[in-house]
């Protein structure tokens, strides 16, 4: 089964570019906000949306992403508010793919065999679960499969040949890799190590790699997309969240704008990009 994900690098391919992923934290800073931000996403260049699942206890992020998601908690955010807000999205935007992220306790306290129906009906692509290692498989992996989702792995700089078979047995959909090591947003990656990281991967599998961890102006996105099909951002954007609140912490006037600001910046960026190879 063609899926958005398949469909929407397919068109990219055919365009000769890479896609621009963009990561918010669902209910962040507040639910009418973050839908109001995922809905002016695509329009401002995002080609593939991740959203965060809020949890307490986020220890792969870094700070930015962190107060992102206690910024959603304190506002009363859940699972399902984060799914009704995907439902929303989908009435007028039936072609961008949409990828939950985060960690497997928020999943697991839903119930997951509600909460793949839940999703899928919502119009939930794929997941992107930090936690749930290929080992655990049977958790959460093969039932989103079996369900119609995909199951999106992280792959990292310490993830060697003698592993990558099986953190890609049962992926779909793309790679993630994960540029540095360490939590999000802590540093820079360099593109050349990247790019020699990436046709690793691809000598495994054949599904798109997309890069993140790190990535946070036009200038890197452009780096990185040459040697990848996707660019991950998302420290910067939910930092750019931040700085647009007022001293509340609640929305402003400017939120959305500042958001879909950057996210131009940083599509024009990965769209100015001549791929490698």
């Amino acid at each position: 089964m063609t899926t958005r994900i398949d469909r929407r690098f397919a068109e990219l391919e055919h365009e000769g570019r890479a896609a621009l992923v963009t990561f918010t934290m669902a209910g962040d800073p507040d639910t009418e906000t973050s839908l109001a931000i995922i809905q002016a996403l695509p329009k401002a260049g995002a080609d593939i949306i991740e959203l965060g699942m809020p949890f307490t206890d986020p220890m792969a992020d870094g700070p930015a992403i962190q107060a992102g998601g206690r910024r959603a908690l304190e506002a009363g955010h859940t699972m399902k508010k984060t799914l009704a807000m995907v439902r929303t999205f989908r009435k007028n935007d039936d072609a961008t793919p949409i990828v939950l992220m985060g960690y497997y306790n928020p999943i697991y306290i839903y119930g997951v065999e509600r909460f793949l129906k839940d999703a899928k009906a919502a119009g939930i692509d794929g997941l992107i679960v930090v936690d749930l290692p290929p080992e655990e498989d049977e958790e959460l992996c093969l039932p989103a499969l079996k369900a119609g989702l995909s199951f999106i792995r992280l792959a990292t700089p310490t993830t060697d040949d003698k592993r990558l078979p099986a953190v890609l047995a049962n992926t779909s959909g793309f790679v993630y890799y994960v540029s540095i090591t360490g939590i999000t947003g802590a540093a820079t990656p360099d593109p050349d190590l990247v790019h020699a990281a990436v046709a690793r991967i691809k000598r495994h599998t054949a599904l798109p790699v997309a890069v993140g961890f790190g990535v946070r102006t036009a200038r890197q996105a452009r780096a990185i997309a040459k040697g990848a099909e996707a660019v991950v951002v998302g420290s910067a954007l939910v930092a750019t969240i931040k700085d647009s609140l007022d001293k509340n912490g609640k929305a402003t006037a400017r939120t959305v704008k500042a958001v879909t600001a950057l996210a131009s910046e940083l599509a024009g960026g990965v769209r100015g990009a001549k791929r490698k190879g």
